[in-house]
C-alpha cells in the first residue's frame, strides 16, 4: 500500500509551509560565508514602512488571491481584469485580453484601458509563467525604477516576485539572493502567509549559494532510463554524483536539488558550514546546508557545479517506509532534460538539448511558484490543472464540484484531509467513479478520485479545478513533460 505523500515531495518537507505568525524585521544583511563580499542592502532608514492593501488584509477572504486589484481601478478596470484573471491561473484568457488590447484601435480612448507599462507587465509575468525567463527579466527590468513609490504597490509586489522567480530559473543565484531580500524587505509587511510561505526557502536558502559557480550543461543524444517506484510510490531515476552512482527522487518543481548528508560524505563533497533553519510541513525546524557537486550525470547529460542543498539524513527519512531518500532531481536539473516521457514500462524517455524532439501536441502548461499548471479541455474552454508528478494524491476541488454538483447527488460524503492542509479538521467530500478530462485531444478517465465539496481557504489547494498527482498518472500508458515548448501530453491504454 502506498504511503499517502501529499503535494511536492519538496514542499511537504521542507518548502516554506506553517510559518510563525511573528513578522521579523528587515534584515541588514544575509548570512553568506566568511570573508565573502555582502551584496547591498537598500539603507533601512530611508525606506517607508510597507501598506497593506485592503484585499489582502487577514480575513479578507478565504483564500488570497496576489494580484487581483492593481491601482485604484478595481477589476472592472483592464488592468484589474488581468490581475483577476491571473490570480485564477487563467494565463489563455490573459493572452487573448492583452492580444485584443493590441488590436484594439478604437477603444484608445476608453478609461478603463491598460497603461503602456501595466500592459509590459502583465507581458513579463506570462513569459514567466511560460518558463521564459529571459524574456521577463527584458520586459520586468525596466518597470522597476517607474514602480518603486513611497508606500508598496499590488504592481510592485508582482514585478519584483517574479523577477526573484526569473532569476532563479535562470540560474544567475546571486541576483535572484538580492531580488528576494529587496523584495522581503520592501514588501515584507504586506505579504499574506500564503504569500511568505511561498518565498521561505528562496529567501532563506539564497544567501548560502549566491557566491557559488554557474552551473552549466552538456546535453548529449536523446536516450531512455529505466526508474523505480520508491517506497513511496514516487519515482526514483538512476544518477551519477561526481561518477557514484546512486537513485534520486524526481520532483519537477522544487526550486533546488538537494542531496541527504551521508550521501554528500561518502561522495567527499565539501560541505558549507554555514546553515540555515526551514520548517517542514509539521512545523519542525529543519537545519540545511550547501554544497556544489562537481560532475552529476543523468543519461547523457552532464552538469558541472551543481548547487544543491544538503539535509540531514533523519529529516528525510520515512521510519514507517524503512526508507531514505538520498537526493532530489529539482526542476534546475529537471528543466535542462529538455523533454521528459515517462511511460508504465518503467523507463524516462528524454529528448535533450537540440537534438532531441520537441513536443507540439497535447495540453499548455505553465509554471506558477513551484506548480506545474496546465489548461485541460477543449480550446476555448480550458480548466485549469495542477500536475503533481512528485506527490501522491489526486483529488478534484470545490471549483470542479460547483460545475458538476448534479453527478453528485444522493452520493455518500465522506471526509478527506487534503494534500496541505493537516492542519485543518478533515473536509467534506464525495467520491466520483469517473471523471474524464481532455488532456489535448486525448480523453483520460479518472477512477473514484475525491471530489471537495467547499474550499479550504488555502489558494494554492482552491484556486484550480484539482490536482493530477502520481497515482492518476500512473493509470497512463505515458505523460510528457517537454520544458521547452510547455507542452504536456498524455497517451492511455
Amino acid at each position: 500500500m502506498r504511503c499517502a505523500i501529499s503535494c511536492s515531495i519538496l514542499a511537504l518537507m521542507l518548502a516554506c509551509r506553517h510559518f510563525s505568525g511573528a513578522q521579523e524585521p528587515p534584515k541588514p544583511a544575509p548570512n553568506v560565508p566568511p570573508n565573502s563580499t555582502k551584496p547591498s542592502q537598500p539603507a533601512q532608514t530611508q525606506q517607508p514602512a510597507p501598506t497593506v492593501p485592503e484585499s489582502e488584509q487577514p480575513g479578507a477572504g478565504a483564500t488570497v488571491r496576489t494580484g487581483s486589484q492593481f491601482g485604484q481601478e478595481g477589476e472592472r478596470s483592464f488592468a484589474g481584469r488581468l490581475g483577476r484573471l491571473l490570480a485564477d491561473h487563467q494565463f489563455l484568457e490573459m493572452e487573448s485580453l492583452l492580444k485584443d488590447s493590441d488590436n484594439d484601435a478604437g477603444g484608445a480612448n476608453r478609461a478603463d484601458k491598460a497603461t503602456p507599462e501595466q500592459k509590459q507587465l502583465f507581458r513579463g509575468v506570462l513569459a514567466n509563467r511560460e518558463n521564459k525567463p529571459q524574456e521577463s527579466v527584458r520586459l520586468l527590468e525596466p518597470l522597476l525604477a517607474k514602480w518603486k513609490t513611497a508606500a508598496p504597490t499590488p504592481e510592485e509586489k508582482l514585478l519584483r516576485k517574479t523577477l526573484a522567480e526569473d532569476y532563479l530559473r535562470e540560474g544567475d543565484l546571486a541576483k535572484a539572493n538580492q531580488a528576494y531580500l529587496e523584495f522581503e524587505y520592501r514588501l515584507g509587511g504586506s505579504l499574506s502567509q500564503d504569500e511568505r510561505d511561498e518565498i521561505e526557502l528562496p529567501l532563506k536558502a539564497l544567501p548560502l549559494v549566491y557566491q557559488f559557480p554557474p552551473m552549466t550543461v552538456e546535453a548529449g543524444d536523446p536516450f531512455a532510463l529505466p526508474y523505480d517506484r520508491d517506497a513511496l510510490g514516487l519515482t526514483d531515476v538512476p544518477v551519477f554524483v561526481d561518477g557514484v552512482s546512486h537513485d534520486w527522487m524526481l520532483d519537477p518543481t522544487a526550486p533546488f536539488n538537494m542531496i541527504c548528508r551521508s550521501t554528500a560524505k561518502e561522495i567527499g563533497l565539501k560541505v558549507a558550514e554555514e546553515a540555515t533553519t526551514v520548517k517542514s510541513i509539521t512545523g519542525h525546524p529543519m537545519k540545511v546546508h550547501a554544497t556544489v557537486i562537481p560532475r552529476f550525470t543523468i543519461g547523457t547529460v552532464t552538469y558541472r557545479n551543481m548547487t544543491a542543498l544538503v539535509f540531514e539524513d533523519a529529516d528525510y527519512y520515512f521510519a514507517q517506509a524503512n526508507y531514505q531518500v538520498r537526493g532530489v532531481l529539482g526542476y534546475p536539473a529537471v528543466s535542462t532534460l529538455g523533454s521528459l516521457t515517462i511511460t508504465a514500462e518503467s523507463n524516462i524517455e528524454v529528448q535533450p538539448g537540440e537534438k532531441g524532439k520537441r513536443l507540439t501536441t497535447g495540453a499548455r502548461f505553465f509554471l506558477d511558484g513551484d506548480r506545474v499548471i496546465a489548461a485541460f479541455g477543449k480550446p476555448g474552454d480550458e480548466r485549469m490543472f495542477a500536475v503533481d508528478a512528485s506527490g501522491q494524491q489526486t483529488y478534484l476541488t470545490s471549483r470542479y464540484y460547483a460545475e458538476h454538483a448534479v453527478e453528485f447527488e444522493n452520493k455518500k460524503m465522506e471526509l478527506l484531509t487534503a494534500p496541505g492542509s493537516q492542519n485543518r479538521p478533515p473536509a467534506p467530500t464525495y467520491v466520483a467513479d469517473s471523471s474524464t478530462l481532455s488532456v489535448g485531444n486525448v480523453p483520460v478517465t479518472l477512477h473514484f478520485v475525491q471530489v471537495l465539496t467547499q474550499p479550504l481557504g488555502n489558494a494554492a489547494l482552491d484556486d484550480t479545478y484539482g490536482t493530477l498527482g502520481v497515482d492518476a498518472l500512473d493509470e497512463l500508458k505515458s505523460y510528457t513533460f517537454d520544458y521547452r515548448t510547455m507542452r504536456f501530453a498524455v497517451t492511455t491504454e
